[in-house]
């Protein structure tokens, strides 16, 4: 019973609004705000119009980037030291105990802390299911027809 008199509620309501809405008296306002006066009387702080698109960057500007990013006392010269700089870091990130030589354990830290977290047994030796932990995560989906396989598929 409830049901029949809220379903009977809900399509009276509906019906009053549906005659309120086309009943013709309402007036759309207007879609945009109205236009400041500053732009209105054309006193705008650039005389130049907006441009349809953002400028792209030209390579000379990447480039321009990429030798600023090494040139550090802006003389217009990378030397041989700025030009090292960031292998210099990166040698220091692996010379763990600072000694200024790099021993294998350094240098492999990475493959070593892989090996170990892979062989969950701790036997020393990885099994196939430990070893297909190891493999490089790709990023995006993996694409079946590379047109170079296409190409060679039709070879042959």
């Amino acid at each position: 019973m409830w049901r029949y008199l809220a379903g009977g509620t809900a399509v009276i309501a509906l019906i009053v609004a549906g005659f309120m809405m086309f009943s013709g008296k309402a007036r759309p306002g207007p879609l945009l705000p109205a236009q400041p006066v500053s732009q209105a009387a054309g006193t705008t702080a650039s005389a130049e119009p907006l441009p349809d698109r953002a400028p792209e960057a030209s390579d000379r500007t990447r480039e321009q980037k990429r030798f600023d990013r090494y040139d550090k006392d802006r003389d217009a010269k990378i030397t041989r030291e700025e030009y090292l700089v960031q292998r210099r870091k990166a040698y220091a990130r692996l010379d763990v105990d600072g000694d200024g030589k790099l021993s294998f354990e350094e240098w492999a830290v990475k493959a070593t802390s892989k090996f170990a977290d892979a062989d969950r047994d701790k036997s020393g030796a990885m099994t196939a299911p430990e070893f297909a932990t190891t493999a490089v995560k790709r990023k995006g989906p993996v694409r079946t027809n590379c047109p170079p396989v296409q190409a060679a598929a039709e070879e042959g």
